[in-house]
């Protein structure tokens, strides 16, 4: 008997060594009775699935992947019908929660995971603020456009550019400032890969040999390297 309680012992801590070595998404999806959940990321260019669930009755999941490092993943849900609807989040090892709605699956999403999540959410929540300028402006480029109002048509042109240059010096600026964290390359290759490559080369090299050697921090460095033959 102590035999079979010690092998069952070595069983459960061998069986929580892997759950900490993976990653966990679990949560609700508040209204959900039936649909698939998908669990994804992007794979050598090509997004795939790591794990699905089909729910009938219940708004609760649990779905897991292998993880090496941080990255992004995203969270799909399948009503049945021909949209999808998508949550993306930067996770790692361990527990991620995501508890959201059926009605508003994507901006209802509250997540609790990774510490590079809560870094990504810091640049968000201030980026959110420079596409609602964005949409003003735009909006007001429209009505000029349509009231045939060359000056203003100008001046606005002339906002939307100056707003555009503030809005990738502030990316430029927050990757730097977390040159720590894997969310900084990640930034630079998803949000200002047009921009001047003296953005992309700050940031690459202040990045930390820990973030350089990583998915996104090689991935960066051959970016940067491709371009700067290009203009050879």
């Amino acid at each position: 008997m102590k035999k079979i309680i010690a092998l069952l012992l070595l069983v459960s801590i061998f069986s929580c060594g892997n759950d900490t070595d993976k990653l966990t998404v679990q949560g609700t999806v508040k209204g959900l009775k039936k649909g698939t959940i998908y669990l994804k990321k992007v794979q050598d260019t090509v997004l795939v699935t790591m794990d699905s669930i089909s729910i009938n009755g219940t708004s609760e999941f649990k779905l897991q992947s292998d993880i090496t490092e941080p990255e992004m993943f995203y969270l799909y849900l399948n009503k049945n019908t021909k949209e999808d609807d998508r949550i993306s989040f930067f996770a790692d090892k361990g527990l991620t929660e995501i508890n959201t709605t059926l009605k508003n699956f994507s901006y209802d999403a509250k997540i609790k995971g990774s510490k590079q999540h809560e870094t990504l959410e810091e640049y968000l929540a201030m980026i959110a603020k420079f596409n609602d300028k964005n949409l003003d402006l735009t909006k007001e480029l429209f009505e000029a456009a349509k009231a045939n109002d060359s000056v203003k048509l100008k001046q606005i042109e002339l906002a939307l550019n100056s707003f555009t240059k503030r809005k990738y010096l502030y990316t430029a600026n927050f990757a730097v400032s977390n040159n720590d964290s894997e969310v900084a390359p990640y930034l630079a290759l998803s949000e200002i890969y047009d921009a001047n490559i003296k953005f992309l080369d700050t940031i690459n090299i202040v990045l930390t040999p820990k973030v350089k050697a990583s998915k996104y921090g090689k991935q960066l460095n051959d970016y940067i390297l491709d371009i700067k033959k290009s203009e050879q």
